[in-house]
């Protein structure tokens, strides 16, 4: 018996030791694969070394109401650790609203690679808050370079997040755009992660971990897949437009932000920076 006891201690000490020895392989593994990343520590403005802003307020093709400032704290901010992005009902340049569209073009462009962001989302009609990517081709032309929508969600439709792309095959404008939603209640209240995982043969969207999207690579033309070549990040919120604004905008809401903890880019076996 002391002899069975002994050697069923000895094999589940084997057990777990084998178990925290991947464990911690696992780790150095994730930690290893980290190539990009921002934590907004502190307070502040966004680092310069790793975002720059797209600035105007010309509708944006989207019919959007708000100007996009640069470097202003009022709209893009970091405050104890979490970058505030934030839209307010002022008007500037002929629009209504003000907001931020921060952009990693040049300092932040990934060929493949799991991108994941922290973020806690604004809420009311009107407000459309963003994480996407685009080419980073110079100049870009659209929707023939190509856009990964991370996350997107529409006031309008509370608690609902959109995860889709654009291609010249596939995009809304000719009603052959490719996306699926997922229903996150709390986006609002609550930080989530939503992140991709990009792979030449296919893109997969997720919240918290959770699959809900897969957009395969037909093995056709960059009229389907262009999606072989440097892209590089955007965070925003826009107001109003062709489909935040599709059942007008609440104008007593405001001001209203979305936080981010922090974006983290991971190399895959296919990554090219």
């Amino acid at each position: 018996m002391k002899i069975t006891i002994l050697l069923c201690t000895t094999m589940v000490a084997l057990l777990l030791g084998a178990c925290q020895s991947q464990k911690n392989k696992e780790i150095a593994d994730n930690e290893a694969k980290l190539i990009w990343q921002d934590e907004f520590d502190g307070n502040g403005m966004p680092d310069t070394t790793k975002w720059s802003y797209d600035v105007g307020g010309h509708g944006w093709g989207n019919q959007e109401l708000q100007y996009y400032t640069k470097a202003n704290p009022k709209n893009a901010r970091i405050e104890n650790g979490i970058l505030i992005i934030e839209a307010h009902k002022d008007s500037m340049e002929n629009n209504p609203y003000t907001s931020a569209k921060l952009i990693s073009k040049g300092k932040g462009d990934f060929t493949y690679g799991r991108i994941e962001v922290r973020a806690k989302l604004p809420k009311g009609r009107g407000t459309w808050p963003a994480i996407w990517m685009l080419s980073s081709k110079d100049p870009l032309q659209w929707p023939d370079d190509g856009e990964i929508d991370i996350m997107e969600h529409v006031g309008h439709n509370q608690g609902f997040i959109h995860g889709t792309v654009h291609t010249k095959a596939y995009y809304h404008s000719i009603g052959t755009q490719r996306g699926d939603t997922l229903q996150v209640p709390d986006c609002s209240e609550k930080f989530h992660i939503y992140s991709i995982d990009w792979t030449p043969e296919k893109i997969d969207w997720f919240v918290d971990g959770e699959k809900y999207f897969t957009f395969p690579n037909e093995h056709k033309t960059e009229k389907e897949w262009p999606f072989n070549k440097p892209f590089y990040l955007i965070l925003n919120i826009a107001v109003g437009g062709n489909w935040g604004g599709l059942k007008g905008v609440d104008e007593t809401i405001w001001p209203q932000r979305m936080e981010v903890d922090w974006v983290r880019v991971y190399a895959n076996d296919k990554q090219v920076k």
